[in-house]
């Protein structure tokens, strides 16, 4: 008889822990309690229980991020897999964190929340846990994932795309790894085989990285204050990448200065699908070809952010940056 795996459950916090209270719904259960909520789970694996961290996902920072590697790294041979309950609002931020952090696990780590609190007569909360624990248990499953209504989704590809619904994440220009329901869990993608020696874990980020969103009319200066307090740029530009130069509203120029100030730029879209190609169009060529700018291409927001965090960590020097954020990690970038 073979012998039954073992998952370690932990608690982070968000809506799936969150109880009502005075001032409205707050993280209050311990991951005890949850697995409570979850009979028969004792049937297929044993769970043990680690409470972590007990936040509102709007107040999870790289620094909580850095903590949760570093639980699953000190309790890494100990277990089969891992689960750990989030917040929705920035489980997607968290689940590429992690991907960048944790790389070429054979053992899968599994994020999961819920749109709705256990204490909800109706929620989504023991379905969303219950299939990230068989996820974890399934063969061949491997890597950082995030497992919501029934989807499990790389952990570099999830986006929160509906803020009230159970369908609240979606797969961002990259297929949906698995579809989980009651009896069956049909994994269409698997994870790319770990590299000798295995497992790599990371334990630093460099936070100093801001995200900007374009809209018509605004002042290239803002760039120049923004160098002025980050180490790195990422500018939510138009279609496949524009960046203005006509007239006043020319960020060539603020471009060069952060160039010359050791600054890095990605130039990443707005768009939801399909990602970024800049060179199309004179906007964004002359920034790509003259200036410390990259693409984002296919990668999410998220993942482009995060890896950002992690590549500058390691180094501020543009061409290894440019290097560590191009290389295909978990997926996360396809087209180049």
């Amino acid at each position: 008889m073979n012998e039954m795996k073992k998952i370690l459950l932990i608690g982070t916090g968000g809506t799936i822990a969150s109880d009502v209270t005075d001032s409205g719904l707050a993280p209050e259960l311990t991951t005890e309690q949850l697995l409570s909520h979850i009979p028969g789970i004792s049937d297929i694996c044993g769970v043990d229980c680690l409470q972590l961290l007990n936040l509102d996902s709007t107040n999870i920072t790289p620094a909580h991020w850095l903590e949760m590697a570093r639980c699953v790294r000190d309790h890494y041979d100990d277990y089969d897999g891992f689960v750990l309950t989030h917040g929705t609002d920035t489980m997607a931020y968290t689940a590429a964190a992690l991907s960048y952090l944790i790389q070429y696990s054979a053992k899968p780590i599994v994020l999961t929340g819920a749109q709705r609190p256990l204490s909800d007569a109706i929620t989504d909360a023991r379905r969303n846990l219950r299939d990230s624990v068989r996820f974890a248990l399934h063969e061949g499953v491997r890597g950082v994932y995030l497992v919501f209504d029934g989807k499990a989704i790389l952990g570099t590809r999830a986006r929160k795309v509906r803020s009230k619904s159970y369908n609240a994440f979606e797969s961002i220009n990259y297929p949906v790894a698995a579809f989980i329901d009651e009896r069956r869990i049909l994994q269409y993608v698997e994870a790319p085989c770990a590299p000798q020696p295995g497992v790599q874990f990371y334990d630093a980020l460099c936070p100093c990285v801001c995200v900007l969103k374009l809209i018509p009319g605004m002042r290239p200066d803002t760039l120049r204050y923004l160098g002025k307090e980050y180490d790195a740029i990422l500018i939510e530009s138009y279609g496949v990448g524009g960046i203005p130069f006509h007239g006043s509203r020319n960020f060539m120029a603020e471009l060069a200065a952060l160039t010359n100030n050791g600054k890095v730029v990605v130039l990443a879209t707005q768009v939801m699908l399909e990602g970024s190609d800049a060179e199309v169009y004179e906007v964004g060529f002359e920034a790509v070809n003259r200036y410390n700018v990259l693409q984002a291409y296919d990668m999410t927001v998220e993942a482009a952010s995060v890896k950002l965090m992690w590549a500058m960590a390691q180094t501020h020097e543009f061409e290894q940056v440019k290097r560590l954020f191009y290389q295909n990690i978990n997926n996360d970038i396809l087209t180049l």
